[in-house]
């Protein structure tokens, strides 16, 4: 899965990664977009705490005009729903993850997918994101260490997503969202994200042309899908628990600093000799 990410690029460089310009609204400011990480499931404030958002706002490249990088919220709401209550819904849903990804598997059938997947495919542009590590010690609870996973480059990720436009039926209020697309694990993400194992649609450059194209069709985007960016150019590595802890800042630089743990049982690059751990 994908739920939480990180874009920490200041937004002139996302601009000349991405060949587009980013349009931002009154009250949404640049520094609200630069972070080290993103949970997909938090409230964002803007504006000095004076607007709120249920889910956290990313930018995003939208097929309809490539053109321009714009603020979505992260949590795709079919257009059905109604957006005054889009609290609700993602309370509702969030056994299935909110809307925050997207199964490639239904993308093409599923009436929540089919219509986005033909004329409202978008890019998500990323630093990297998270994926959590279960361990299941002899004794006591099961607990995750979280991965953080980037390019080997260090250029952004192109993640594939899906927008939609949801109305509120009483106030006539238009919400747009996102969600990225997931397919099943590629072997790194296998043997790291072990019990989903799923991994985000990652694009190459030459992809993300393509993704966005109005003119591809539907095999042409699930060629896209199952050849995406491969596990040779992403570079994954442990970092602190503390990115789950609530009680202290996790949006800073340090937060990506690799932290090794003996239990990891796995083998990963720059892992430490096991007698280090003794």
């Amino acid at each position: 899965m994908c739920y939480t990410t990180a874009q920490n690029k200041p937004t002139r460089q996302l601009e000349l990664a991405m060949e587009a310009v980013a349009k931002l609204p009154e009250f949404i400011q640049e520094e609200d977009l630069v972070r080290y990480h993103i949970n997909g499931f938090a409230k964002q404030y803007f504006d000095d705490g004076k607007k709120m958002s249920e889910h956290p706002f990313m930018l995003i490249q939208p097929q309809e005009d490539p053109r321009f990088l714009t603020p979505v919220m992260w949590g795709y709401v079919p257009h059905w729903e109604d957006g005054d209550k889009i609290e609700k819904y993602y309370t509702d849903t969030i056994g299935v993850g909110s809307g925050l990804n997207v199964t490639s598997e239904k993308l093409f059938s599923s009436d929540y997918y089919k219509d986005s997947s033909e004329l409202r495919r978008c890019i998500v542009p990323v630093t990297g994101f998270y994926e959590p590590y279960k361990v299941y010690p002899n004794k006591g609870r099961e607990y995750s260490i979280p991965f953080h996973f980037e390019r080997r480059d260090k250029e952004v990720m192109k993640l594939a997503g899906i927008y939609e436009f949801t109305k509120g039926h009483n106030s006539n209020s238009v919400y747009v969202t996102f969600g990225i697309i997931t397919k099943p694990a590629t072997p790194l993400f296998a043997k790291i994200h072990h019990t989903k194992k799923r991994r985000p649609v990652i694009l190459n450059d030459e992809q993300a042309k393509g993704w966005l194209d109005k003119k591809s069709q539907q095999n042409d985007l699930q060629q896209i899908i199952d050849t995406d960016l491969p596990d040779a150019d992403i570079f994954a590595q442990p970092i602190n628990r503390n990115l789950y802890k609530t009680s202290i800042d996790t949006n800073r630089p340090g937060i990506t600093e690799p932290f090794h743990y003996p239990e990891i049982a796995i083998d990963y690059e720059n892992k430490p000799p096991s007698d280090l751990f003794s």
